[in-house]
């Protein structure tokens, strides 16, 4: 709508959308590169809580505030495969949105505890590259992961094995388009009908 409150006569123009970002294929890796992975995540009592539960995990320091509150560390600990599967998935963004498989997660050490509460960082650094000798569409990347809490304490690390697609190889992204009809056009208060007085 203008000024006036009329519709816009202008209608959406075919244009080819850039994508953000697509993530780092293998080319893209380089030996001692270090990722800072963007986004941080405040662990709640119910994120605890569920994973325990649904993993059928019955260590009662998870989910049993009474009987964690009696233990040394005076509250519930955080299930540490769900601080191993979030600083995972805090590194997709860098280092794994062009996985074609996960081989395997090697030295995965928890030297400090992830308490209710606690907002945990990541941070990869690239170990090596080499190229696959049976595949030639993928390579083989191995990184050193780290997590850590809102004060620096480093909670886990582990070193993690996968094989990423090469550029132009895999699946690639879906290719949908956005199909403008009358009744879209009119929602976002553009003319439906192009040049029409």
């Amino acid at each position: 709508m203008d000024e006036n409150g009329t519709a816009s006569t202008a209608s959406p123009e075919p244009r080819t959308p850039s994508v953000s970002w697509e993530g780092r294929y293998l080319e893209d890796f380089v030996v001692g590169d270090v990722y800072r992975h963007p986004l941080g995540r405040t662990v709640t009592e119910v994120d605890n809580a569920w994973l325990t539960l649904l993993t059928q995990n019955t260590a009662a320091i998870h989910f049993d505030r009474h009987y964690a509150e009696r233990t040394q560390w005076g509250r519930p600990l955080v299930d540490s495969t769900f601080t191993l599967a979030l600083v995972t998935g805090q590194s997709v963004h860098d280092v794994s949105m062009n996985v074609m498989a996960n081989l395997g997660w090697d030295r995965v050490r928890l030297p400090n505890p992830v308490f209710e509460g606690d907002t945990i960082y990541s941070q990869s650094e690239v170990l090596s590259v080499r190229e696959s000798k049976s595949r030639p569409d993928v390579g083989v990347v191995e990184v050193r992961t780290i997590g850590f809490n809102q004060d620096g304490v480093i909670v886990i690390s582990f070193e993690r094995t996968l094989l990423v697609y090469r550029r132009g190889h895999g699946p690639g992204r879906v290719a949908v388009e956005p199909r403008w009809d009358e009744r879209s056009l009119k929602a976002a208060g553009l003319d439906p009908r192009p040049g029409t007085p």
